[in-house]
């Protein structure tokens, strides 16, 4: 029922039909319940707090995954190589435990979130979950008081944290009706109403596309599946070789926000998909039952490997590789000069 809801309004929020022309009255009061809530924050009705570190914010306005967990992995491995030391921060969406802790290896997605522990995972920069992602950043910055730059994975309408730069992720749907959820996948209007009191300014934003090409003034970013499969031991296999002569089926299951494209993207790897199975976003896995023949290869996203593992230990993951064009980079070193010159006096 959930998932046929999804796709329902996933459909309806690529025109301005009679379903989303229904839902219009109730985009109006979300709208508007939004709007006062961003005033009560420049009025200081409403705190943002800021840290004592250069906080960039990652996220999006349009309601489902547009790139945000590959675009921080990004973000963070090349702040690394910069040579920058660099946290994360996340609410650890869908995760069991409410309390503010640090992501570790040993970590469950179920305490901790899928996402933060992918990041984790991929970057090995301290995270930290907690539904405040001012009091993670406080607990981060507490463990490890070296941290630099702080990267907030999600958060872009949660201005309790005060942030230096935004990072805006858009996929293929871009706007999609324009409209605000639920007649539109907008979760705030586009372009955005500034609330200047928590660092949110046109110019501290920078406007990525993860289809491949961006407007003007704005920047891209190219996705595509890896070559290669991983079983849960960190070996690698071919994604070619596993539709080799002799090999079982493949079957493939994703509990992301939109599944489909997952599964577009194995097939135009060459990959041929027996059987699919599309889950909510975030599903937790523990009732999952293998679909077909106990023979068929399964395969899944980096996202959901770890909870998948723990009950189906013989799949394998497929990671999400996001290349950015250099001059987002360009731009993002070019705030942190900014920053880092503002810091020289202070040292002097």
């Amino acid at each position: 029922m959930r998932q046929a809801l999804s796709r329902a309004l996933m459909r309806a929020w690529t025109g301005k039909g009679l379903p989303a022309i229904a839902l219009l009255t109730v985009a109006a009061l979300y709208g508007a319940l939004a709007a006062l809530r961003r005033q009560l924050f420049r009025w200081n009705f409403l705190h943002s707090q800021s840290v004592p570190a250069y906080v960039i914010v990652v996220g999006n306005v349009v309601a489902g995954g547009a790139g945000k967990t590959p675009t921080v992995i990004a973000l963070v491995q090349h702040l690394q190589a910069q040579g920058w030391r660099v946290g994360v921060v996340s609410r650890g969406f869908g995760r069991e435990a409410q309390d503010c802790q640090e992501v570790t290896a040993n970590s469950t997605a179920q305490a901790v979130g899928d996402e933060p522990l992918l990041i984790q995972h991929a970057t090995g920069a301290p995270v930290f979950v907690g539904r405040q992602r001012w009091q993670a950043a406080m607990a981060l910055l507490a463990a490890h008081p070296d941290t630099e730059v702080i990267v907030c994975d999600d958060g872009l309408q949660h201005y309790g944290l005060a942030r230096d730069l935004e990072v805006c992720v858009f996929d293929d749907r871009a706007c999609g009706n324009g409209w605000l959820l639920p007649a539109g996948p907008l979760r705030e209007p586009w372009p955005r109403r500034e609330v200047a009191i928590a660092g949110q300014t046109a110019d501290r934003l920078l406007v990525l596309h993860t289809n491949g090409s961006a407007p003007m003034g704005e920047f891209s970013a190219h996705r595509a599946l890896a070559l290669v499969a991983k079983d849960r031991h960190g070996t690698e296999t071919p994604l070619l070789d596993l539709v080799a002569p002799g090999k079982p089926p493949v079957h493939a299951v994703a509990g992301i926000a939109r599944p489909g494209v997952f599964f577009a993207m194995l097939r135009q790897a060459g990959v041929p998909l027996a059987h699919t199975q599309a889950l909510p976003d975030h599903a937790d896995f523990a009732q999952f039952q293998p679909p077909g023949p106990q023979a068929a290869q399964l395969l899944c996203t980096e996202k959901d490997a770890a909870k998948l593992w723990q009950v189906t230990p013989h799949a394998l993951s497929v990671a999400l590789e996001q290349t950015m064009e250099p001059a987002f980079f360009a731009a993002v070193d070019k705030h942190l000069a900014a920053h880092r010159a503002t810091l020289a006096p202070r040292r002097l």
